[in-house]
């Protein structure tokens, strides 16, 4: 059996990656399960990956490397997949792909890893899919989400808000978290239900997509 770790800076992407992750497996085995890992945001490089993470570290970056060196040494020469799902937010997302791919060829060498890198948050993935989200919110306002260019640095979430709340989302905004996270939550949680690989325009889930294929068709090979 196939076992697929993903882990995620938070559960709202995570919820949207992992029915994504399932579709695509789908397409090759039947056997196969999926865990899903959310952490309390993004969190930060640690200064000394090599060291144990400090007892209070809660975000994905800061426990990755610890994470990844428990997975080679449980899972290793098995039927493992890891997934890390982030979002770039203000980084470069191509600087950050390549030092997660780093950080995992150093820790997790005999698992097959997979990066999963939203641009800019994973809402740009929600807005990939249009059937998905009209199945889901039917009277989304179609103007913001035809003007919406897609995977660009625009403020993703707020841009999903404008086109499902319309003219109560100046409001909601101004609420700022928690609120705002309960919000995106219920969004991925209804969205994701409809979304379909084959349906979604993003860029930066098509990269993710031929990683997991070509991770999947290498384990069940192997």
């Amino acid at each position: 059996m196939v076992r697929v770790e993903i882990l995620s800076e938070d559960r709202s992407g995570g919820v949207v990656l992992k029915r994504l992750t399932n579709c695509i497996i789908k397409q090759y085995t039947q056997d196969f399960v999926s865990y899903l890992r959310p952490h309390r945001g993004c969190g930060y490089w640690p200064d000394h990956p090599d060291n144990k993470p400090d007892p209070f570290s809660a975000g994905l970056l800061e426990l990755l490397p610890a994470k990844l060196r428990a997975y080679e040494k449980v899972f290793s020469g098995t039927e493992t997949i890891v997934i890390v799902c982030i979002d770039s937010d203000d980084h470069d997302p191509e600087e950050l792909m390549n030092r997660l791919k780093d950080t995992c060829r150093r820790y997790a060498r005999d698992l097959p890893t997979v990066i999963a890198i939203s641009v800019e948050e994973m809402e740009s993935w929600m807005l990939a899919d249009k059937n998905a989200l009209l199945m889901a919110y039917p009277e989304a306002d179609m103007e913001v989400l035809d003007g919406y260019e897609q995977d660009s640095i625009c403020g993703t979430w707020e841009v999903l808000c404008d086109a499902i709340l319309k003219e109560q989302s100046p409001r909601i905004k101004k609420i700022g978290y928690p609120a705002i996270g309960q919000y995106k939550a219920t969004w991925a949680e209804k969205i994701s239900k409809y979304m379909l690989p084959e349906n979604n325009v993003s860029p930066s889930f098509k990269k993710f997509e031929l990683a997991l294929s070509g991770a999947v068709r290498q384990v069940l090979h192997a």
